[in-house]
């Protein structure tokens, strides 16, 4: 009896390491896609977005105004997006199965078309696995007001 006891932990025990290193490789790959769209960003690369883009990604945008995937696409190859740097932290992912979101800062340097955009940022972003790829469906970003003391 005592044999089949420890097999059993030790069988509970291995699943759960194993199910815990599945999200930590999932964590890991979504922080690095995340890295990935910012290294684009400072490139005006759109090819990048295109391909962790979901076909029904929507954004909502720090001044509250919603974008699509075209329409984000044809923005950046158009050359609105003008970065000098975006640095990320404080960056978490959470995983759901084949869901994970991803909550993180930035601190960027840049503009949309005329428009500064420097400042601090907090973003979501929800990803889905799709067709064996993790896909952005849905981010938001928030600006970070300027704390005066």
């Amino acid at each position: 009896m005592k044999q089949i006891l420890f097999i059993v932990a030790l069988t509970v025990s291995i699943f759960s390491m194993c199910m815990g290193q599945n999200n930590g490789d999932v964590e890991q790959t979504i922080m690095n896609i995340e890295q990935e769209l910012t290294n684009a960003l400072l490139k005006s690369d759109a090819s990048v977005f295109e391909r962790y883009f979901a076909d029904n990604f929507i954004f909502t945008d720090p001044g509250g105004g919603l974008g699509h995937k075209g329409e984000m696409i044809a923005s950046m190859k158009a050359g609105d997006f003008k970065f000098e740097s975006s640095q990320v932290d404080s960056m978490k992912v959470q995983v759901y199965g084949n869901t994970a979101v991803a909550n993180y800062r930035t601190t960027d340097k840049g503009k949309i078309k005329d428009f500064d955009v420097s400042g601090q940022y907090r973003w979501t972003d929800v990803f889905v696995k799709l067709n064996d790829r993790w896909q952005i469906v849905a981010g938001q970003g928030t600006p970070i007001a300027q704390q005066n003391h």
